[in-house]
């Protein structure tokens, strides 16, 4: 069996998954559920000094539904904890003690000033916790108050922050940055110039996910008035992998461990996330959605796919896929692929002939009988055809092999790009000279 325990940081869990700082981890109550249910750790939700910390008593979610109402995303409003510090701080510590081999992670977020951090800190490392995460992320609410985002997206504030913390605590410390930024590797080196352990991400993406036409308000709605929010769950998983993966493959930030966030909801999420980089994974929406339980099938699942890939630890997974992230001027261009339809699989439904010849280059024939064949001569293997087919497996791309002639060009491939490390497109060959 794949060994599933990880060390991040020096905080040791039981498996990969955690749980996000979310509402899913507010109380002793719902953590230790967690626990038992054998989730690897926990991010505490979010702690601050404000004891004046006041939710909303109307909606808090708003929600973006797919097919046969499966949540796609979650908007939500909620602000920090609004339970009293010393209730929180007496829980985390009890859940501890009583779970010592879990990781315990607290979220944090206070004002951007030296003595607020040097307060809290002391507070939380008595409670025997294995390290925190700071909190510059939240893009509603306590950003309005200089917090949250408002920290995350000026790397000069993270930089100053993190350096606070560092010289104020012996517990491991966890950026969490924000994803409402042009460029993600800023702030995660501004983490790494003030000294972090490592960082999260993504939080959430600032979003308002509808209105209602009858009211005209956005939802959630308190009162006729709505508020954007933070979106997460599996809708914002491509946008997350591709954030993870920059700042894994960033020369200035190249041994800074990732705690990879957003979207996670299967065993497969979490290996995608692996391979590009994070050490651990954290869940949230995922487990408001079908329940603490679903960590069943996500240690099963990875667990599996290890041993059928021979992967003996996830220290084995994390950054496979790393190298082969590149920018696009280094992809090969003597790789060239073309479609094919397998009529034995093909249900005759014609969406690949109406997305291709509407929207595309027209290299699909719709012949007697609806009968559909691909034109080489037209096709350039955009694959826009594999991904509106409702049939698995019935489009594929073929790759020609070296030496072949492109029918759409009338070109040989092999005498064209006859080696793309040296071809002079190639950016890197131009550098080379």
């Amino acid at each position: 069996m794949a060994d599933l325990t990880t060390d991040f940081v020096g905080i040791k869990s039981p498996n990969p998954f955690w749980l996000a700082s979310a509402p899913p981890t507010d109380k002793e109550y719902n953590v230790v559920r967690a626990f038992k249910a054998g989730w690897g750790g926990v991010v505490w939700k979010t702690l601050g000094l404000d004891p004046h910390i006041v939710n909303v008593n109307g909606p808090r979610y708003g929600v973006v539904y797919g097919a046969d109402r499966r949540v796609l995303g979650l908007n939500n409003i909620e602000l920090i904890t609004d339970r009293p510090l010393e209730v929180n701080l007496r829980e985390i510590k009890q859940v501890k003690r009583d779970w010592p081999d879990r990781a315990m992670v607290v979220s944090l977020m206070v004002p951007c000033e030296e003595w607020a951090w040097k307060e809290i800190l002391p507070k939380v490392e008595e409670t025997g916790a294995d390290g925190i995460e700071l909190n510059f992320g939240c893009p509603h609410g306590m950003s309005e108050r200089g917090m949250g985002s408002a920290v995350g997206q000026v790397p000069e504030y993270i930089e100053m922050v993190t350096r606070w913390c560092k010289q104020n605590t012996r517990m491991p410390v966890i950026v969490k940055l924000t994803p409402n930024i042009t460029d993600i590797r800023f702030p995660a080196r501004a983490a790494y110039a003030g000294g972090a352990d490592a960082v999260s991400l993504i939080n959430t993406v600032s979003s308002i996910t509808s209105v209602n036409l009858d009211t005209m308000s956005p939802e959630p709605s308190i009162d006729g008035k709505g508020s954007h929010g933070g979106y997460c769950g599996p809708a914002v998983k491509p946008i997350a992998l591709n954030m993870v993966a920059e700042i894994a493959r960033d020369v200035e930030t190249l041994d800074l461990p990732i705690s990879g966030i957003g979207g996670i909801t299967t065993w497969r999420d979490a290996a995608e996330f692996l391979a590009l980089g994070a050490g651990t994974v954290q869940v949230c929406t995922a487990a408001m959605t079908y329940g603490f339980k679903i960590i069943d099938e996500m240690t099963r699942g990875l667990s599996d796919w290890m041993d059928g890939k021979g992967y003996a630890s996830v220290a084995d997974v994390v950054g496979r896929a790393v190298p082969n992230v590149t920018d696009w001027q280094y992809l090969n261009l003597n790789y060239v692929t073309k479609a094919r339809i397998d009529q034995e699989l093909c249900i005759k439904c014609g969406r690949c002939f109406a997305a291709c010849e509407d929207t595309s280059h027209q290299a699909i024939w719709m012949k007697e009988g609806r009968v559909f064949e691909v034109n080489d001569a037209e096709c350039v293997a955009c694959n826009l055809c594999v991904d509106v087919c409702p049939v698995e497996g019935c489009i594929t791309m073929e790759e020609l092999a070296p030496g072949v002639t492109d029918p759409r060009t009338g070109r040989v491939i092999a005498a064209e790009y006859a080696n793309w490390t040296t071809h002079p497109n190639n950016p890197a060959a131009k550098a080379a000279e």
